[in-house]
């Protein structure tokens, strides 16, 4: 079992895309209120006095979309000073970008994923759900504005699904023949939404490996990161591409992660509430945080046997109702 040194934290569980894999349409959201979020100090108080002194020294900021949250410029700048953080970085869509790239640069933020899950307008409408102007383009441009401004490597995210981009997969691969882009291919998981896109919902990493291996080659690689991805290049390319095969290939064992929602309450696994621990009502509360760092140190003792390892049971769907938005992912 690797060290868990690794914490996700969403900022907001709301989202300007309705992503069909994230908030599937007719399903009934039920968004916090803004008082129900961790607030900035109470943010930065569970860092430095309990998940800090546990050895945690990597942090991503997630969402929703996180750069709704209106301080967030502030608290890449507070994170970012703390002498024990060795990696910060943001996962966004993009589509607010352009504007806040550079301020989220100069306060210190240096990697940011971009979920991009197609080159082609009308497939990129369809999978946030847009109805109205497209939006593929401002959220290209905010890719292009964070690769101008200094991200990189910056690391594109593709959720794969069957029917929908999976014929996209060679062009989303070389974009990283030219530039020093990182594209990892997820696989899709059906966290709540087992049906949403028939009976075979997610595509295996080793048939996209294939497709991109007929089309351009590939070979083993290597980049820095935090995650599960597998990585690969296409022969001379700048970038690399990654593989998160969550449904076909188990990575439970290599999991070094724990994830914080936005309204407080600490996960020891993606797919496994088993033992999470409410550490904003406890805050409230007046607990003392060395009281909350000895109840997280016991739920990390656990964590190896609370990873989910149910994947092939079919029970994935039945057992979450909460769309990915919800919990933090």
């Amino acid at each position: 079992m690797n060290p868990i040194d690794y914490l996700r934290i969403s900022l907001i569980d709301r989202c300007n895309f309705r992503c069909q894999y994230c908030m599937p349409e007719g399903t009934e959201l039920k968004y916090l209120l803004r008082q129900e979020w961790l607030t900035r100090s109470e943010i930065l108080l569970l860092l430095r006095e309990v998940f800090i002194p546990l050895g945690f020294t990597k942090f991503r900021l997630t969402g929703g979309e996180p750069l709704l949250r209106l301080e967030i410029v502030d608290l890449v700048g507070d994170i970012a000073a703390l002498p024990e953080t060795e990696d910060l970085a943001l996962t966004t869509n993009a589509f607010y970008l352009g504007k806040m790239a550079q301020d989220l640069y100069d306060a210190g933020l240096r990697r940011i994923n971009i979920s991009l899950d197609s080159l082609d307008r009308e497939t990129f409408d369809k999978i946030i759900g847009n109805r109205g102007k497209s939006r593929w383009q401002q959220t290209w441009d905010g890719i292009q504005t964070a690769y101008k401004v200094g991200f990189d490597p910056l690391k594109i995210n593709v959720v794969v699904i069957p029917g929908l981009n999976d014929r996209e997969v060679p062009d989303l691969a070389a974009l990283t023949r030219d530039r020093h882009w990182h594209v990892r291919f997820i696989e899709f998981m059906p966290i709540g939404n087992a049906n949403l896109f028939g009976d075979r919902a997610w595509i295996p990493s080793e048939e996209l490996r294939q497709t991109i291996r007929e089309k351009w080659g590939l070979e083993s690689a290597a980049v820095k990161g935090n995650g599960p991805a597998d990585i690969f290049k296409i022969p001379g390319a700048k970038g690399t591409l990654g593989f998160i095969s969550q449904m076909s290939e188990c990575f439970c064992d290599r999991c070094n992660r724990v994830r914080l929602s936005a309204d407080g309450c600490l996960r020891p696994c993606l797919l496994n509430e088993t033992g999470q621990i409410d550490l904003k009502t406890s805050l409230r509360q007046g607990i003392p945080t060395h009281q909350l760092r000895e109840r997280v140190r016991d739920l990390l003792a656990l964590k190896s046997e609370i990873n989910f390892k149910e994947r092939n049971s079919g029970t994935a769907g039945e057992k979450y109702a909460k769309t990915m938005s919800q919990i933090g992912g």
